[in-house]
């Protein structure tokens, strides 16, 4: 009885233009695919979207499959089945028709998927060496479970047009209860787990990755409010706290250099005062030799000096002498002069200045770089500062001012990082496990409507007709 029955579904298709079901599949993916080929697998919410809409267009797909095909010919199954047919036989002819008219579905929407832009090539297989055979399997097990669920429901249903004016709610039901564009309370949660949308949807977006995609909604509204003025009200202490955060966007910034140029007066005049903590400990180190200067300076460039392990001040004092010796002139008056006995630093410098060893260099400039971790370091290491912590200001800047201070790019990154993280969810988790997890519980569905047909129909002879 299967392969009568099937041979009999088989000429209604060719010759009861059942076969327009592809062309209208074709047409459906088509508009589907244009608008949202450009974010599909390519955002964290295009991918949302796009996963959502394909599940309902496999839905849609398999339910005008069947949806009339047992209303429409009721009185020839109750005859026929009061002459001997067996029920289960002509179900089991049903599933096998629908799953070929399935597979003909698949491989069309996704022919037209592929032929519009769509991105397959940028999602990672996980069962097979092609990634849309992986998602073929999926929008099968989909449309052939909206198919089963209609053919159920066609089963149920005394006339066509009764099974057509239900259809529109059970598609609103799939939508509204998938769980992937609304928000739903918390009493849903078992109305959920009888969708096919959900595991529709949850498959879908798992093997296109979605959980470590980026999600650009965000920035792109930041970017539409770069005029916008921003306005804020900190401590000096928020501020330190705020730039010595170790995440990785923040060491990126603190790797920054900034170039600063000074004058040799600027230099002599710092080490000279001696008010800076960091001076006056330059100052007291003690020279105990007879050398001179250039001798003095020779050692230094012998000894391997592990600038790290000093203080910022420090380290930033001895590069400016440094630069400031590489002068020829400079060097020429000042690496002759003699230092005998024991002589501190301080001493050194407030010799030269008194002699007026540097007066006519005062002027010359030296380049200096430095990082802004630096900068920043050397800053919250002064004891003025520190004492400043609770003092507020406020800033005031513009959006693309912020932007450009921190770096476009770094804004981005840390936007997308940040609300993407907040936006993962493990049914999407990109994994054999919870894919064939999914496939299971479509699989399930399939063969609980498929079931229910079965019952459904055995009392056939009890209608009133």
């Amino acid at each position: 009885q299967i392969g009568i029955y099937l041979g009999k579904f088989l000429r209604m298709f060719i010759y009861e233009n059942e076969w327009k079901v592809l062309p209208m599949a074709a047409l459906v993916a088509g508009l589907v695919a244009l608008v949202m080929n450009a974010s599909f697998f390519v955002t964290m919410e295009g991918t949302l979207m796009g996963s959502f809409a394909l599940a309902l267009v496999c839905i849609w797909n398999g339910c005008f499959n069947s949806i009339q095909v047992i209303c429409r010919e009721r009185d020839v199954i109750k005859r026929e089945h009061r002459s001997g047919m067996h029920i289960s036989s002509y179900i089991a002819a049903h599933m096998i028709y629908q799953a070929l008219l399935c597979l003909l579905q698949t491989g069309v929407t996704l022919y037209v998927m592929k032929i519009a832009g769509m991105h397959f090539e940028l999602c990672k297989p996980l069962f097979t060496p092609w990634f849309i055979v992986d998602l073929g399997v999926s929008v099968f097990l989909i449309t052939l479970a909206a198919d089963m669920m209609a053919l159920w429901i066609s089963s149920v249903t005394r006339s066509t047009t009764t099974a057509m004016t239900v259809v529109p709610f059970v598609l609103i039901f799939q939508l509204v209860f998938s769980g992937g564009m609304f928000s739903l309370p918390g009493w849903s949660g078992s109305l959920k787990n009888l969708t096919i949308s959900a595991p529709g949807l949850n498959v879908i977006a798992a093997q296109a990755d979605h959980n470590h995609l980026p999600m650009v909604t965000l920035w792109n509204q930041v970017q539409g409010m770069g005029s916008r003025e921003l306005s804020a009200t900190v401590t000096l202490g928020q501020v330190l706290d705020f730039v010595d955060d170790n995440t990785e966007i923040m060491q990126e910034l603190r790797s920054q250099e900034f170039t600063a140029t000074v004058t040799v007066g600027q230099v002599v005049d710092y080490l000279h005062e001696g008010t800076d903590p960091e001076a006056k400990s330059i100052r007291e180190v003690e020279l105990d030799a007879t050398v001179t200067v250039g001798e003095l300076l020779d050692m230094l460039q012998r000894t391997e000096i592990d600038r790290d392990s000093l203080s910022t001040g420090t380290a930033l004092t001895l590069r400016l002498f440094e630069e400031l010796m590489k002068d020829p002139e400079v060097a020429q008056t000042v690496r002759n002069t003699t230092l005998s006995g024991k002589t501190s630093v301080g001493e050194l410098i407030d010799m030269a200045v008194e002699e007026g060893l540097l007066d006519e260099y005062r002027d010359r400039e030296v380049t200096v770089t430095r990082s802004l971790g630096d900068i920043l370091d050397l800053m919250a290491g002064e004891g003025e500062i520190e004492a400043m912590r609770s003092e507020t200001f406020t800033l005031s800047m513009t959006i693309a001012q912020l932007q450009a201070q921190l770096g476009v790019e770094n804004v981005r990154a840390f936007l997308q990082e940040t609300v993407a993280g907040s936006s993962v969810r493990a049914t999407f988790e990109h994994s054999r496990t919870n894919v064939m997890s999914q496939w299971l519980r479509l699989a399930l569905i399939v063969v609980v409507f498929s079931s229910l047909a079965v019952v459904t129909l055995e009392f056939i002879d009890k209608d009133k007709r």
